[in-house]
């Protein structure tokens, strides 16, 4: 279980009842590609958030609003790939590795030293990875539907298919991308749909094959060593996102509690419960810090750094 203590926020970082936090979408370039991230609200106290494989940052929006309506500054990234992101078309481009480095450099490029670090599905892996290649640069994890060694066979039946027809039966990909453009957009799970649906063949091809044929995740022995606080969020009846790998993190982690959900898509749909279990999660992440680091919180653009180029409100 985890040794987080229990936090009341002060109420100095509290926004006003009935203020909407600031959206900026901003982007970068990282090994050659531009990367995009939209940031929700402000402040030193800062949540990272990834997305899942074929999904947008825009299937996090809804956590980030609440997070940054509790005081926190929120970032979601487009991995490369993905949404607004750069598609490249080569595999080698595509994998958990590469995919903590990128969440490394969005945070060099907002100058930010640290974060609590969440994810789903494949963003959940790419946590992982970043606590194990960085661990300095995690305040804690928030694990949501990790992808392990109990997941492997039913997510090559699920995407090898995918894989097949995007590289064989590219006219089909296309297809069902150009139908997607056509629906109505302005709710945030049509929209969040119609971007997932939305590929190129070329780089979905690559997405996949890169994913799936390399390293999924840390192995056991390496995320026994993963020393930062951590929240599990597992759930019953999906083959993908299987109980068992859910449930054998939390045990592998040596710092680590674990939650339920009471479906695949609680928190896209139903999401109090867990939405402030996370809240709660991340206010007592800061909390620990502060006792054992005090100022470690603070990101280099809080001290002083101009605010990096690129942004734009969201609309």
């Amino acid at each position: 279980m985890s040794s987080v203590p229990a936090f009341e926020e002060p109420a100095s970082v509290r926004p006003r009842p009935g203020a909407r936090p600031l959206e900026l979408v901003g982007s970068f370039q990282h090994d050659g590609h531009r990367l995009t991230y939209t940031e929700f609200g402000s402040g030193d106290q800062i949540v990272v958030l990834t997305h899942g494989i074929m999904f947008t940052r825009r299937m996090h929006a809804p956590l980030a609003r609440k997070l940054a309506a509790a005081g926190y500054r929120v970032v979601t990234l487009d991995l490369l790939g993905h949404g607004e992101s750069d598609r490249p078309t080569e595999s080698w481009y595509y994998s958990m590795p590469a995919f903590a480095e990128q969440t490394i450099a969005l945070l060099d490029h907002l100058g930010i030293d640290d974060a609590v670090i969440g994810g789903t599905s494949l963003g959940a892996n790419v946590a992982l990875e970043i606590a194990v290649t960085a661990p300095e640069r995690v305040r804690g994890l928030v694990v949501e539907m990790p992808v392990l060694d109990n997941a492997i066979v039913a997510a090559l039946l699920t995407f090898g298919p995918l894989l097949f027809a995007a590289r064989f039966l590219p006219v089909t990909v296309r297809a069902v991308g150009a139908v997607a453009r056509l629906l109505p957009r302005g709710g945030q799970w049509l929209d969040a749909l119609t971007e997932t649906l939305d590929q190129r063949p070329a780089s979905m091809a690559a997405l996949l094959h890169g994913v799936f044929f390399g390293r999924i995740a840390p192995p056991k022995a390496v995320r026994t060593r993963i020393r930062v606080p951590a929240l599990v969020i597992g759930h019953q009846r999906d083959p993908i996102h299987p109980f068992g790998d859910a449930d054998t993190l939390a045990v592998d982690l040596p710092d680590a509690e674990f939650v339920q959900a009471r479906s695949p898509v609680e928190l896209r749909f139903d999401p109090g419960r867990l939405t402030d279990a996370i809240i709660d999660f991340v206010r007592r992440c800061y909390a620990a810090d502060r006792h054992r680091q005090p100022g470690r919180s603070r990101s280099r653009q809080a001290g002083g750094y101009p605010p990096p180029p690129h942004r734009r409100r969201s609309s």
